[in-house]
């Protein structure tokens, strides 16, 4: 069995149905007519089936060749739509972002992120879906998302983990700022009056899990006193004064009540670690590729911030003070 028709056999195939002559269609094509009947003649030869009936005046289809010109016409179709999207995807004139992050990235990395990536690339779609990150880590193994930055520690199996690219500070936040003077011990957190977020992922989510290890080896238990979805809602309701919580410095900072509340790290200090993660084997796109790259940046200038703040914290705060909740 041969390879199947080319096509530019089914090209020449249409253009002789179209102009109803093998001269006439070589013509149209720019190639000599004999060129244009020898390819004619192996695509018969490929289907083992004649395609027009030879006159002196004109070309007539046989049955078969009646079947096959919509065939060939759909065939062409989707082989033009495959170099279009693939001409579009590495020129970045199109395609779509598909990637996965944390839910509250977009408190401080999102939104200036997707606003650089379309101001550089404004044919590209872009699908960011925001959720916990072991839904995002499940997501990427799925093949339902190409990417994600997700925080650690993540379940890892059938996926490629980067080492760390962000380093962030969990931070003790009370809009009672007596409660922020020292740094806060796990024994501290299982007496405070907690707000804490991820509340559909509390088994599930990167900080919980790691602070629930903490207090275990501390023979202490942290039961919150509310839970929400979000660290926002969380931030919210610290800054009214319902009970204090945990989050991110850089979500703290980057709050817009953040001016109605104090914060301070933990003793020992609590380090949130975050990592790009992709699937095994798994094939980027060139869109979400090229967002990565730029990702990559904006993410460094928010562990400048980062580090900055903690390097600062640490100088001004002796390793002897304890809190008072």
């Amino acid at each position: 069995m041969g390879e199947g028709p080319t096509l530019r056999q089914l090209t020449y195939f249409l253009s002789a149905v179209e102009h109803g002559s093998f001269s006439a269609a070589a013509e149209n094509e720019h190639i000599a007519q004999p060129s244009l009947s020898e390819q004619i003649r192996r695509l018969e030869h490929e289907l083992g089936a004649i395609l027009f009936i030879r006159t002196n005046r004109t070309l007539r289809l046989t049955d078969v060749g009646r079947l096959l010109v919509p065939l060939a016409k759909s065939t062409l179709r989707s082989a033009d739509l495959i170099s279009a999207t693939a001409r579009e995807a590495t020129t970045l004139t199109g395609g779509t972002v598909s990637f996965g992050t944390f839910s509250s990235a977009h408190r401080y990395l999102l939104t200036p992120l997707i606003a650089e990536f379309h101001s550089r690339y404004p044919q590209v779609r872009i699908k960011i879906v925001g959720l916990n990150s072991s839904e995002v880590a499940g997501a990427v193994r799925a093949g339902e998302l190409e990417a994600g930055l997700v925080q650690l520690p993540v379940e890892s199996h059938g996926l490629k983990v980067t080492s760390p690219v962000l380093v962030d500070t969990v931070v003790y936040v009370s809009s009672d700022v007596s409660r922020t003077r020292r740094p806060v011990t796990i024994e501290d957190l299982a007496d405070a009056k907690l707000v804490l977020s991820e509340a559909r992922w509390r088994d599930d989510d990167p900080m919980r899990r790691s602070l629930n290890a903490r207090a275990q080896e501390d023979g202490v238990e942290i039961e919150p006193f509310v839970e929400v979805e979000f660290q926002s809602a969380a931030m919210e309701l610290a800054a009214s004064g319902v009970a204090d919580t945990l989050v991110s410095y850089l979500v703290a900072r980057s709050h817009e009540r953040a001016n109605r509340v104090s914060w301070v790290a933990l003793d020992p200090p609590f380090e949130e670690k975050f990592a790009f993660v992709t699937k095994v084997n798994g094939v980027l796109s060139p869109a979400t590729k090229q967002f990565m790259v730029l990702a990559h940046r904006h993410i460094a200038a928010l562990q400048d911030t980062a580090s900055a703040w903690r390097d600062e914290y640490r100088q001004s705060r002796p390793s002897d003070e304890r809190p008072s909740i």
